[in-house]
């Protein structure tokens, strides 16, 4: 589903508000970050620019500036809305589209150096919110031969990140976004993912979710529910036995308020996971309305 972005009132759409809010609960990996422009393809990787981009940044943390969402680290890019927003890139940036950026990029970097290969209203961003920060692009073309030289020989200077921890550094990412504060604990360090586009998350041997690449994000079985419950992330809770895949308004008894429509939740008995699956309601609207389907289950005890 195409997000269309056609102004600057797009700014406060709730999907961009949303991820907005998100992004400054995510942390970079490794020494540096390199911080490049979006393109008007998505994801991201499938343009021109950014594949003559990635020849020379993989390994690295990368991040991409955009608005109306402001930033995009690379291992987000598969993620709904971000995968999938439509709007003109221009390069010129309003002071708004500056300042929800440019906040968002400078608590994103923290104590981390940066590399930016990036021109127009972008380097403006940068120029305006960051210090220290190494230029290198020539004459405002980041694709040009020369500008990919001097980001090349920049990031000669620092170690490239370890597949491994790339890997866990993006189903953590994925999980902070689709489940807010606390998220990134959904995966430990011996979680493993196995498949492509459909990859099947394990723990302990344990399947706990199926990450769907072409939405970005998790589908959460038993087990991940489990992990969530002891988290106290998006717990639904009854008081009857749950023998349907359907979970109606009036059988909720308490729901978390973080929840809105199509999150992933996990449904509670007693303080024991008894089902998991997908809000049809916000978390309010479970705990208040007389009628009406809460939550499509799509894995439960039985």
């Amino acid at each position: 589903m195409k997000v269309i972005c056609s102004n600057e009132e797009s700014l406060y759409r709730p999907e961009a508000h949303r991820w907005r809010e998100r992004m400054q609960l995510m942390n970079p990996i490794g020494d540096v970050v390199v911080v490049l422009p979006c393109s008007m393809k998505k994801p991201y990787s499938n343009s021109k620019s950014h594949q003559k981009f990635r020849r020379v940044t993989k390994g690295y943390q990368e991040l991409i500036l955009t608005s109306p969402f402001g930033i995009c680290p690379r291992e987000m890019e598969n993620t709904f809305p971000i995968q999938s927003y439509d709007v003109g890139v221009s390069g010129d940036w309003s002071f708004e589209e500056k300042k929800l950026a440019g906040e968002l990029l400078k608590n994103y970097v923290k104590d981390k150096d940066v590399i930016a290969n990036v021109s127009g209203g972008y380097e403006e961003v940068c120029r305006e919110y960051l210090d220290d920060v190494s230029y290198t692009a020539i004459e405002s073309r980041p694709t040009s031969n020369d500008s990919l030289y001097n980001l090349r020989m920049e990031l000669k200077k620092y170690k490239k990140v370890k597949g491994k921890e790339r890997h866990l550094n993006e189903l953590r990412s994925i999980a902070i976004y689709q489940f807010g504060h606390n998220g990134d604990k959904f995966i430990s360090d011996d979680t493993i993912a196995k498949g492509m586009y459909y990859r099947r998350i394990f723990t302990k041997s344990k399947q706990i979710a199926l990450l769907n690449r072409g939405a970005g994000f998790f589908s959460i079985r038993l087990a991940g529910g489990d992990i969530l419950n002891d988290l106290g992330i998006h717990i639904v809770e009854i008081d009857f036995e749950l023998k349907t895949n359907t979970l109606f308004a009036p059988g909720v008894e308490k729901a978390d308020k973080n929840i809105i429509p199509n999150d992933e939740v996990v449904v509670v008995k007693n303080g024991e996971v008894v089902g998991v699956g997908k809000a049809v309601l916000n978390g309010e609207e479970m705990e208040t309305l007389s009628n009406g389907v809460a939550v499509r289950i799509n894995d439960r005890k039985k």
